[in-house]
């Protein structure tokens, strides 16, 4: 079977004059047609990095090192920017984080819309304007007719958001990238922003990425999910599974970080130690043994291998071989990496 989005070792750094910036170290997950991926992580895991490597769209010093990208089977690696051009908008579309650094200030909102209709479809200006009215009715603004002559500036956040959803829309693409669309917005239009993005993916069909620092929309809207940190995958499954079977410490960590409904209000939050790890530094072992409560000897000097840990369920962290948790994913010089590494976990245990 064939999906609809494979991205397999993706490794994109950025160029300093301090050093390589190993912003992505090995990516790989698929996407199918209809369904929604969440990616979640702190800030500086490598979330937004990851989608626009897909895109293309990265700046210098940032370029892709190596991997693959491939959209219905094409390969978009290696692609000439003419041809990436008829991808982005066409085939794939991205809601950045905040729309008013986003939208052109000296533009109006219809001016914008029509531009992107106009370069992507073969519609003429008045069925593009035609069309860009639609979108803004299909997204919830009130009044479309009079929004596509106002600018940015004269918009509240919610309708600048719905702009920017409609803009990623308007040519109907396959893949929706979301990144943090609801950051900048209050918790009411959060919601309903989400609640606009499910209710559109369920009637365009399309799948979507959806970047968030939030487990809840995770939760909420995601059939998988993805956990990254220090630009690499921790975790990955589905929803249900990385929510009642972290098989990560990391993902562990976000879990108890978050209030439970149902807990004391006396209880305290508990916060994963420590500061995110130096990207031009990198460790040997895990990223994460610096800051993990469960760390052992074999963590700091060798990184972990990707376990199936469940149907549908992939972690990499060596607790799950000292537990004997799993099936590895690949071999480790020709030997079963569970039985090559599991009594060097125990007698390195701290």
């Amino acid at each position: 079977m064939q999906h609809l989005l494979e991205v397999k070792d993706l490794h994109t750094s950025f160029f300093t004059p301090n050093g390589e910036v190993k912003a992505v170290g090995g990516v790989s997950f698929n996407l199918d047609k209809g369904k929604v991926l969440g990616i979640v992580g702190e800030s500086g895991s490598g979330k937004s990095v990851t989608a626009y490597s897909i895109l293309q769209i990265l700046t210098p010093p940032g370029r892709i090192v190596s991997g693959s990208v491939k959209l219905s089977g094409r390969e978009l690696i290696g692609l000439s920017e003419d041809e990436m051009r008829k991808v982005r908008g066409n085939k794939i579309s991205i809601i950045f984080q905040d729309p008013m650094t986003s939208l052109n200030p000296v533009f109006t909102i219809g001016n914008q819309l029509i531009e992107a209709i106009v370069l992507h479809t073969d519609r003429n200006h008045q069925q593009a304007k035609a069309r860009a009215i639609e979108m803004l009715q299909l997204v919830g603004i009130n009044e479309p007719e009079k929004r596509i002559h106002q600018y940015a500036y004269e918009l509240s956040g919610g309708m600048r958001q719905r702009v920017m959803i409609a803009m990623a829309l308007v040519c109907e693409p396959d893949i929706l990238i979301a990144d943090e669309p609801t950051t900048a917005l209050d918790v009411t239009i959060q919601a309903q922003i989400l609640e606009l993005m499910m209710k559109l993916q369920k009637t365009l069909g399309m799948a979507i990425i959806m970047i968030t620092h939030d487990l809840g929309v995770i939760a909420n809207m995601c059939d998988e999910a993805i956990v990254m940190y220090a630009g690499r995958v921790c975790e990955r499954g589905t929803a249900p599974e990385i929510f009642y079977n972290p098989r990560h410490e990391y993902t562990r960590g976000l879990l108890r970080s978050i209030p439970s409904i149902d807990s004391d209000n006396k209880d305290r939050l508990i916060p994963i130690a420590g500061t995110p790890v130096d990207l031009l530094n990198l460790p040997a072992g895990c990223p994460f043994a610096p800051r993990c409560e469960r760390a052992m000897k074999v963590c700091l000097s060798e990184f972990p291998s990707e376990y199936w840990v469940a149907k549908d369920h992939i972690a990499s962290c060596w607790v799950n071989v000292l537990e004997n948790v799993g099936t590895p994913l690949v071999a480790v010089n020709g030997q079963d990496a569970a039985q090559s590494s599991a009594t060097e976990a125990e007698e390195t245990k701290q």
